[in-house]
């Protein structure tokens, strides 16, 4: 079985699908989290966490520089065993360091084509180009922003969208089941 880390630093309804999965879905025996890790003491998506009995670890990187925030992390996240780390929400920029430590172990979603757009606001953007579909992108994380090597993609059909929640709420349920079966692809 393969030990995970998800970090979050908000709802976290990516991670919570990924725990669903875990529980009762296609990642049941496949794959095990043994930490949720948020940048953000208050982060909704702990409270979410606790009714899988999974256990939550935070550290603050206010007034940090990002080096030695990620520094922290990494001595942190040595005391479990794990083999993948599961970005979902993640909002907080890796540094080299970080990166460089967990080499090809880092996985997260971008709610467009990444050849495309990198970066926030990735609904806006497609809301702002009028566009009829997008991609959900799943990639190893590298040292640039949503710029590592795509392990699979999925066309989102945006037909009779007109506004950003209605793109938004499209794009997560394609989302919440596309990232669970990457992973058991990846995982078995």
């Amino acid at each position: 079985m393969t030990k995970i880390i998800i970090f979050i630093s908000s709802r976290g309804s990516n991670m919570e699908a990924i725990l669903k999965e875990c529980k009762n879905g296609i990642l049941k025996g496949v794959a095990e989290t043994v930490l949720v890790f948020s940048d953000k003491k208050n982060a909704k998506g702990l409270e979410t966490v606790k009714k899988y009995n999974i256990k939550t670890e935070t550290l603050s990187a206010k007034g940090k520089k990002r080096q030695e925030f990620d520094k922290e992390v990494i001595n942190l996240l040595s005391k479990y065993k794990f083999y993948y780390i599961i970005l979902a929400g993640y909002m907080r920029i890796l540094s080299d360091v970080f990166v460089k430590k967990y080499s090809g172990k880092i996985i997260n979603i971008h709610p467009a084509d990444t050849n495309l757009h990198q970066g926030l606001h990735a609904y806006e953007w497609t809301l702002k180009n009028k566009m009829k579909e997008t991609k959900i992108t799943i990639h190893y994380v590298n040292e640039g922003v949503d710029t590592g090597k795509i392990i699979a993609q999925k066309t989102v059909n945006l037909a009779g969208c007109k506004t950003l929640e209605e793109i938004e709420k499209q794009g997560l349920a394609v989302e919440h089941q596309f990232y669970s079966e990457t992973l058991k692809q990846l995982f078995k």
